[in-house]
């Protein structure tokens, strides 16, 4: 069985996407970030980086960086519904839209997450923010034209691991008419909520959200 070190307000929830997909039996292991039990000396004896999530597949090995595991579980349980085979057709493709996510948007949503680590003066925070926010919808309508033209997955009418961490990320930016300019990236994410194994992971998701703002507007958060 596997062991996934997650929890609250951590990329692990697509692990467990990844996980739910695949019908994988695991179990989860929740580390606080919020009062930094990934910095404690136990959780970096997992990952000495201290970032979550970390996963330890049954043959003991450590694995960690989301998209490295989920790629992995994918391709070592033959989860061809979310990656390509490295022969097939859609696999340069599949390859773009994945390394796109987490070369261009994923940094940015790092700054908007933890814009304080970004700055020199903690008054600056804010402003790094908003720009993040700014950077974000760039990379957004970048994906919306490919999926304009191509859609309504990244692969057509072919769903993958890409569509599906575009669900997650897009989602955080999806309050009020946000996304309203990105029709084709909003009837990707309906689709992927849409998906009966991973209904219940967006519920959670959607909680997370509401949580970890409401623990922003009282001055908390990770740090």
């Amino acid at each position: 069985m596997y062991i996934l070190y997650g929890g609250q307000f951590t990329r692990a929830l697509i692990v467990e996407m990844v996980l739910a997909e695949g019908r994988l039996d695991y179990e989860l292991r929740e580390i606080d970030i919020v009062n930094q039990e990934h910095r404690a000396p136990e959780y970096l004896a997992v990952n000495p980086a201290g970032w979550v999530p970390a996963l330890i597949t049954p043959g003991g090995e450590t694995l960690y960086e989301t998209p490295a595991i989920s790629l992995y579980l994918a391709e070592h349980h033959g989860l061809a519904h979310l990656a390509p085979k490295i022969d097939e057709a859609e696999r340069g493709q599949f390859l773009s839209g994945l390394f796109y996510l987490t070369d261009e948007l994923e940094p940015v949503m790092k700054r908007y997450f933890y814009p304080h680590r970004y700055v020199m003066r903690e008054e600056d925070a804010p402003a790094r923010k908003q720009q993040s926010i700014r950077d974000a919808m760039v990379c957004l309508s970048v994906i919306d034209q490919r999926l304009a033209t191509g859609g309504p997955f990244h692969l057509g009418e072919r769903f993958s691991l890409v569509d599906l961490m575009t669900a997650y990320w897009a989602a955080y930016l999806d309050t009020g008419k946000a996304l309203d300019p990105y029709p084709a990236l909003r009837r990707c994410i309906e689709l992927v909520r849409q998906r009966p194994v991973l209904r219940d992971k967006f519920e959670t998701w959607e909680t997370m959200r509401a949580e970890y703002a409401a623990l922003q507007a009282k001055g908390g958060g990770v740090r």
